[in-house]
């Protein structure tokens, strides 16, 4: 698809209600209420803690689309573009979404773990990983999930998650603003024809993202673990698309990342809208770099610690206070780091560096937000989204 036009239309249908990293029920309800009258919408059933789960359906066309957002509550991104996507397909004047809802017939769960939602974390209610139970099935949200699975029978399923900023496209100075993967269906990791069809798309969403994004798009792990619901998908011969969306430079709140998992939504439904995919233009799926984790947040560079030269990463956590993301800067590792990059650096230029505070030592899991290099003081930022 054209660039230009995915920018503008990036611009007018994005949903300004939603921002920064930390969404849940309550942010999108209200979005949930307005599209009712436009799409189908329904709720599904409850969570562990009996939160509603709620599935949005649109379109009339024999090609069948399941997308899933925050199945990790803390994987936000993908479902503040969801609601742009939304907002483009219920402009009923817009072409492209009425060749979309012509041909399509899209399944969309906007979040499949409201209680990991609420709480910001990887974790269901029952402190359960729900993309490690989709064999044994053990909570109420995959059950969920496989009966809605067995009931659409999808052509296509989205897998929609968000990856840490410790990415790298490759072994390079490059993020992973955005990384895809056609889920391996054996432990062969076999090139199945199913497969095939997913990297297709992967490669028509990659040949967008390079005019705006270049060298940051990487290509997930293809390890294959049959309790993943994406590789369970792929077992059963669904064409499976994995998205992870990555880190821009300096965008914590993934909003730049936003607009670029966007573009691939758009990119890919249309593109599936008026294509007969075959899988035969697959092989530059592999020309899209591995992911790699060549990445802190921050990288203190050639300083002087207790008598040795070396260099200190420091990488942010995250928690959640008071409906606020907080990121705040730790030490990861002390020593050579020549090989990593820092999306910030800091030349120490052979200084002593010690703690604001000289009594509490400068040690691996050590909080680092103010330290001096010799007499100059260097403050590095705690974050809130």
């Amino acid at each position: 698809m054209d660039i230009n036009t995915l920018q503008k239309w990036y611009n007018t249908y994005k949903e300004h209600s939603l921002y920064g990293r930390y969404i849940n029920l309550n942010h999108i309800n209200p979005l949930l209420e307005l599209l009712s009258s436009k799409i189908e919408s329904q709720e599904i059933g409850l969570s562990e803690n009996n939160a509603p789960i709620h599935l949005l359906k649109l379109g009339k066309g024999s090609k069948k689309l399941l997308f899933w957002s925050q199945m990790h509550g803390n994987e936000s991104t993908t479902t503040k573009a969801i609601f742009d996507l939304l907002n483009l397909l219920t402009d009923l004047s817009n072409d492209v979404t009425k060749e979309v809802l012509k041909k399509c017939t899209l399944y969309i769960i906007p979040i499949l773990s409201p209680d990991g939602a609420k709480a910001y974390t990887r974790l269901n209610y029952n402190q359960v990983d729900l993309n490690r139970d989709a064999q044994q099935k053990t909570q109420k949200e995959s059950i969920l999930f496989n009966n809605l699975v067995h009931h659409v029978q999808p052509d296509f399923a989205f897998n929609l998650h968000g990856q840490r900023t410790i990415f790298s496209a490759g072994e390079t100075n490059y993020p992973a603003t955005m990384s895809f993967l056609s889920p391996a269906s054996d432990s062969e990791r076999s090139i199945t024809p199913d497969r095939k069809i997913a990297m297709e798309i992967i490669v028509q969403m990659n040949k967008v993202l390079q005019k705006v994004i270049p060298n940051q798009v990487g290509r997930y792990d293809d390890s294959f673990n049959l309790n993943c619901l994406g590789d369970t998908l792929a077992y059963h011969n669904i064409p499976t698309i994995l998205f992870e969306a990555g880190h821009y430079p300096n965008d914590y709140d993934r909003e730049i990342t936003r607009e670029h998992v966007f573009y691939s939504l758009v990119t890919s439904i249309h593109y599936i809208s008026t294509t007969h995919i075959t899988g035969k233009d697959y092989e530059n799926y592999f020309l899209i770099p591995e992911n790699e984790k060549c990445f802190y947040d921050v990288i203190i560079r050639d300083v002087i610690l207790k008598g040795k030269n070396v260099d200190i990463a420091v990488q942010y956590t995250e928690k959640l206070n008071e409906n606020k993301v907080e990121f705040t800067p730790i030490v990861a590792k002390i020593g050579n780091l020549q090989k990593f990059y820092g999306h910030k650096e800091i030349i120490g230029e052979k200084r002593a560096i010690h703690n604001e505070n000289v009594t509490v030592e400068i040690v691996p899991e050590g909080e680092l937000l103010k330290f001096y290099l010799n007499s100059e003081l260097f403050l590095i930022e705690s974050i809130k989204s």
